[in-house]
């Protein structure tokens, strides 16, 4: 099966070379990168290392949010298999790429989350790890379910978390040694942290309400297995 890679970009000048550089040499058959309406030097490095590097640059007028980016991705990628990478990671290297890809080959997974040790927070006790941007999957499982990914800006991944769960879907975990992943207070000030932290919530909130279908199938299909 063909793998493509999607990385979705908002302002991150100080890693995006690095990111999509150790991507791009990869084995990947397909590396496509979304600029979601970057206002920082982020569109000008890409346009830069486009033209040595191999892969599919999509920049966005303006921001659209996440979700938006990472629909984009899909409908432009060719291949059975999607690998999302965050676009604000260090020291990536190609051993994390094949732990999120080697379950969806071996058909242990449907979905595999990727979770880099050097956080905030130690993985075994973080309640946040579901939200990780590190994930591979099968573009025709979540084909069905773009339209809304399209709108759910930063609650894209608890919107496919639920879609999974519904579904009866198998996910696994595995641990990215070594990667780095800041968090916001890393990235800016404390108070504009705070408030990226409370809009973010926000979405979360809003699209576990949208899709409470979602949350009662997949409670259904657990009552079912008991």
């Amino acid at each position: 099966m063909n793998i493509s890679a999607i990385i979705c970009v908002y302002n991150e000048e100080s890693t995006i070379e690095n990111v999509v550089t150790t991507v791009s040499d990869y084995f990947f058959d397909e590396v496509i990168v979304v600029s979601d309406g970057s206002t920082d030097k982020t569109d000008s490095i890409l346009r830069g290392i486009n033209k040595s590097y191999d892969f599919k640059y999509i920049a966005l007028p303006e921001n659209k949010g996440k979700g938006f980016a990472m629909a984009t991705g899909v409908e432009n990628a060719s291949s059975e298999i999607i690998v999302f990478i965050d676009a604000d990671l260090s020291n990536i290297h190609e051993n994390h790429f094949t732990n999120l890809i080697d379950p969806i080959f071996n058909k242990e997974a449907d979905m595999v989350l990727g979770q880099a040790t050097e956080t905030l927070i130690n993985y075994s006790i973080n309640p946040f790890k579901s939200f990780t941007g590190e994930r591979a999957l099968l573009k025709k499982d979540i084909l069905p379910l773009l339209d809304k990914i399209k709108n759910s800006r930063f609650g894209v991944e608890t919107l496919i978390n639920i879609f999974y769960q519904s579904e009866g879907k198998t996910v696994k975990y595995v641990m990215l040694n070594g990667l780095k992943h800041p968090t916001k207070f890393d990235k800016t000030t404390k108070y504009q942290a705070v408030k990226e932290f409370i809009s973010e919530g926000q979405e979360i909130t809003l699209t576990v309400f949208k899709n409470y279908d979602l949350i009662l199938k997949s409670i259904k299909k657990t009552v079912m297995r008991i």
